[in-house]
């Protein structure tokens, strides 16, 4: 493990994603002791976990302090403004870890010099344990420390790796904005209900637990989604009926999400620079 009492976990930011993994860490095991958040406006979650967990605290980087690793969970329009300040805390040991869509890699070795850094994008299922995390790794970051990021992003899901940085911006477009998509999906299956003539509350119920629901058959199961698809689907059936529709090679879902998704990782490269 790449980090210690004497040479800390040292979480930056501990907003929804930063508390999320914070929560995950600390249900996994880790030394408390061994984790210290920087925050200089603490939320009453945080404060309250600090006194229960002992975890440490501190509004600033400290004097003396070391990371051994070192998380930025940072909005990216503040990332420039605060990585200098945290420059002191980081030496030739240190691996950088950032949770921040949009922010280069360069961006890190311009604030802390030629050392390891990883660029992870994870998403809000996160929260609940359930997160897609994928990362790219810098060619200084060993072995080890990827076990470390490998380690950490285990306790809120599951993860993968990319090896070439600009994959990081697709992979934004897929599984960082993909939560909102799949919302986005229950809002308008329970809208068609609606015009379909149910309730609007029941509608969205059965939205609700449908897409629920598909998502945990998905996840216990081995099986492709298109086979698990193609179980529901009897020949000439009702299910067959709509995905005729939804399915059609140029007004149906796929040729949107192509262009959904292009759009995203567009978006994540202007916000790259």
């Amino acid at each position: 493990m790449s980090f210690s009492k004497e040479r800390p976990l040292v979480l930056v930011g501990a907003g929804k994603m930063g508390g999320a993994m914070l929560s995950g860490w600390l249900a996994a095991g880790t030394d408390p002791q061994a984790v210290l958040v920087i925050d200089p406006k603490p939320s009453a979650e945080l404060m309250d976990m600090v006194a229960k967990s002992g975890i440490r605290h501190a509004e600033a980087v400290t004097e003396g302090l070391k990371a051994g690793v070192l998380l930025v969970a940072l909005k990216p329009q503040i990332m420039e403004s605060v990585l200098p300040s945290l420059a002191p805390a980081v030496d030739e040991r240190t691996l950088v870890i950032s949770v921040a869509a949009g922010t280069p890699v360069a961006a890190f070795r311009k604030a802390f010099g030629d050392i390891a850094i990883v660029r992870v994008m994870p998403n809000t299922p996160s929260q609940v344990g359930r997160g897609m995390s994928v990362g790219y790794a810098n060619d200084r970051t060993d072995g080890e420390q990827r076990a470390t990021v490998d380690k950490l992003l285990a306790a809120i899901g599951a993860s993968d790796w990319v090896e070439q940085e600009q994959q990081i911006d697709a992979v934004t477009a897929v599984s960082g904005s993909g939560p909102a998509y799949v919302f986005y999906l229950t809002e308008a299956l329970a809208s068609a209900g609606v015009k379909a003539g149910l309730p609007e509350d029941l509608a969205m119920r059965i939205a609700r637990q449908t897409v629920c629901g598909a998502g945990e058959l998905l996840y216990r199961s081995d099986l492709p989604a298109a086979e698990l698809r193609q179980n529901v689907t009897s020949p000439n059936g009702t299910t067959a009926a709509a995905l005729a529709v939804l399915m059609e090679p140029e007004s149906g879902i796929q040729p949107v999400m192509d262009k959904a998704v292009a759009a995203a990782r567009k978006r994540s490269q202007e916000l790259a620079g």
